[in-house]
């Protein structure tokens, strides 16, 4: 049977009311709306529960469970919405090079969606983190794009090059303004990530004991004027002014607590996580 999902559950949980046609607008609304509302999260790694790539079940926990997920469940996610409303999309694989050196090679472990809309393409990407981009961004300018949150821009090899841009070989950045600096957010060639490029990619990052969702906890999510981020027991507030709030959290209470007030993410009373950047020890 085909997977189609379920629209009416999918606006009711991320707030969003008005149209459903194929527009730039409505996609902004929902890129938007989405990443304020469905936080990114890694728990269930941490948990040893594993991450399903199945359709319905990445509908059952992101959508019906309110929980949040990474971003091969949040762009599924989106993926499949967008197909149901018309769009043209085809997800897409990527490197996170956040705080990475260009000499650096990463591993192959994202997926963001292009969009085809009007003669153009856009980057919807509602899975990157703490800085996934509230806005579509256009692929195919060098000029930098205003969002309601950080300036993005796509450049090529540090290099702008409008017809390089099209190149299907053209080794890509995504890139935001952080204070006063251009950091790269991924890399990129627009090679399709297909079903099972997906599912390896799902795995390593998931059960690799060398993965970094192995090792950390990392909650995020947008708010209309900033962002909230948890990394292990730092818990960051960002205004819209670029200024930050950084506090501690002193034990694992305080943490469900917090996942909860912050970002909708409820747990029983005594869930652990089981995260080596989670050294409750050291101040037992």
């Amino acid at each position: 049977m085909t997977y189609a999902p379920d629209l009416d559950a999918y606006f009711a949980r991320i707030g969003y009311h008005g149209p459903r046609s194929a527009t730039l607008e409505v996609l902004g609304n929902i890129v938007s709306a989405h990443v304020q509302s469905i936080p990114f999260e890694n728990l269930d790694v941490l948990l040893g529960r594993g991450i399903d790539l199945n359709p319905e079940a990445v509908e059952a926990k992101l959508v019906h469970a309110q929980r949040g997920g990474y971003c091969f469940e949040q762009n599924s996610l989106l993926l499949h919405v967008l197909e149901a409303l018309g769009y043209e999309v085809r997800p897409v694989s990527a490197r996170v090079r956040l705080g990475r050196e260009r000499d650096f090679i990463p591993a192959r472990s994202h997926m963001f969606l292009v969009v085809q809309l009007a003669g153009e393409r856009f980057l919807c990407d509602v899975g990157v983190g703490g800085l996934s981009p509230t806005a579509p961004l256009r692929l195919d300018t060098e000029a930098e794009q205003a969002t309601p949150h950080e300036p993005r821009r796509i450049v090529r090899d540090g290099h702008w090059s409008h017809s390089d841009l099209r190149d299907p070989a053209a080794r890509l950045f995504h890139q935001a303004l952080l204070g006063d600096s251009w950091q790269d957010i991924c890399e990129f060639t627009l090679e399709t990530m297909h079903p099972i490029d997906r599912e390896v990619a799902n795995w390593f990052t998931s059960a690799h004991p060398e993965s970094h969702f192995r090792n950390r906890l990392l909650v995020a999510r947008a708010t209309p004027s900033g962002r909230k981020t948890l990394l292990n027991r730092s818990f960051t507030e960002r205004a819209g002014d670029g200024s930050t709030q950084t506090g501690t959290i002193a034990d694992p209470e305080t943490l469900l607590d917090h996942l909860a007030q912050h970002f909708g993410l409820r747990f029983p009373a005594g869930t652990r996580f089981a995260c080596e950047g989670l050294d409750w020890a050291a101040t037992e």
